[in-house]
């Protein structure tokens, strides 16, 4: 996500735990949910998945999803993908774009999906969506929640989304926040966990814009949102090898730090391209290709410019950086056959439940140099793709962080990478307390999953 050696500047669960962390430091019928994933219980044994259910990912895709919402202006359309589209317009609006200054018209619809009560009261939510969005078009994705106590968020943006960059530049909202929750970039968070608050139930809203005059409409293919309540921990149980020893994808590699220097307007360049590099190694290993047309833009003595192509449609105008985490599942959507999402997986026998079916996952850590033996670094945050696992269970990581493609390979210690991947909190290189990412993970996986992928995702609470 960000630099490696250098301070993130996400701020996802610090804030949202601060209180709790310094405590710890001292002693479809509506969009039904998969089964929520299970998390770790620290008293448990073995895989460490006996725990209570902690995650909940909840998603409208299939046409009866996007017929149980409240559309104004737009319209569910089915076919082999179905969504919703812009049908007669509810009306003109303009926005100012605060990244270009420009001021635009723009006719509208919206869609408001139904109230989903969550079978996990939250702490935090991420929503991730796939779209399509032709040139002269673009979409908003709202939240808005109930409190367990009855009283109700706002409506907050959680990202201002286009393909391309030509139209407005996609962007995160920062500032948003009743002084109850907030958003911080991508993600949802109550501010004080510790006074038992929780976000209860959810509503999503999609706004579709278009150019006026015009029939162009962007496509919203799936909508979800993974509510999560993880408990502030410094360690997770050791789990046990399960179904995905010994099994290892074939997922293309690519430096990172190949691409140190270029374009340093998305984000100083490539040394801080983890997620998007990440992000086109699995996109490639489904089958994803650019074409010479759309890889024109880039200086053609650059090696890999599929990874600059990434980064700048990944880019977040506001976080100034390539690592919004649904705006990678959104970049790897716009691949054909392709969809994307964000969530929390509770264990790496959830992780080998995917590799054994075939799915690689791009898996979110923090860790000190000596924490992670082998990467030779730290970082406060960091995407790598993970592709298998060793016969003897340990992790097999596409790590972007590597001074060339050759490098890209890694096997890292299982108790080692469960730890810095699935943990809260951890301790910095000073010594003070602060946040790690929960065992967040985006998942690209093709619109129509073989029976086997299927049952996999099900069983850690996709679909």
């Amino acid at each position: 996500m960000s630099r490696a050696e250098q301070p993130s500047r996400r701020t996802v669960l610090a804030a949202a735990a601060s209180v709790a962390a310094a405590a710890v430091a001292q002693g479809v019928v509506p969009a039904v949910p998969a089964a929520a994933a299970t998390e770790s219980d620290p008293d448990a044994e073995g895989t460490g998945r006996a725990g209570p259910s902690q995650v909940e990912y909840c998603c409208w895709t299939t046409y009866s999803d996007w017929r149980t919402g409240t559309a104004v202006g737009v319209e569910a359309v089915g076919g082999d993908r179905p969504g919703v589209v812009i049908g007669t317009a509810a009306g003109t609006t303009s926005y100012t774009d605060p990244h270009t200054g420009k001021t635009a018209t723009w006719e509208y619809g919206t869609w408001t999906g139904p109230v989903h009560r969550l079978c996990v009261p939250a702490t935090e939510a991420v929503v991730s969506w796939n779209a399509d969005t032709p040139a002269g078009t673009w979409i908003k994705v709202e939240l808005r929640g109930t409190y367990s106590d009855g009283t109700d968020t706002p409506w907050y943006v959680m990202g201002r989304w286009a393909a391309g960059d030509q139209d407005i530049r996609r962007t995160s909202v920062d500032g948003q926040g009743d002084g109850r929750s907030g958003i911080s970039t991508d993600t949802f968070a109550l501010t004080d966990p510790s006074t038992g608050l929780r976000l209860a139930s959810y509503q999503l809203r999609l706004t579709l814009y278009r150019k006026p005059g015009t029939d162009l409409t962007p496509a919203v293919r799936r909508l979800g949102a993974m509510g999560s309540d993880i408990p502030d921990r410094f360690t997770v149980p050791a789990s046990v090898p399960g179904p995905g020893r010994g099994r290892e994808l074939k997922v293309p590699r690519y430096s990172q730090e190949i691409h140190k220097g270029q374009y340093p307007e998305y984000d100083n360049g490539g040394e801080a391209w983890c997620s998007p590099t990440s992000s086109q190694m699995t996109v490639e290993y489904w089958g994803g290709r650019l074409t010479a047309e759309q890889l024109a833009w880039v200086d053609p003595s650059y090696a890999d410019p599929q990874v600059c192509h990434a980064a700048r449609y990944t880019y977040d105008y506001q976080y100034a950086g390539c690592g919004n985490w649904p705006f990678n599942a959104a970049y790897a959507a716009t691949y054909q056959g392709l969809q994307g999402l964000v969530t929390r997986l509770g264990s790496l026998t959830d992780l080998e439940t995917l590799i054994a079916a075939g799915i690689p996952a791009m898996t979110s850590q923090s860790f000190l140099a000596s924490e992670l033996t082998g990467a030779g670094y730290g970082t406060s945050g960091h995407l790598m793709a993970v592709i298998g696992f060793t016969a003897d269970g340990d992790v097999i990581a596409n790590d972007p962080f590597s001074p060339d493609d050759d490098a890209v390979r890694r096997v890292y210690a299982r108790r080692e990478f469960e730890n810095v991947w699935l943990r809260t909190k951890r301790y910095n290189a000073s010594g003070k307390v602060t946040s790690g990412s929960g065992g967040v993970c985006y998942l690209y996986f093709p619109v129509a999953p073989t029976p086997a992928q299927t049952t996999a995702l099900a069983a850690v609470g996709l679909r």
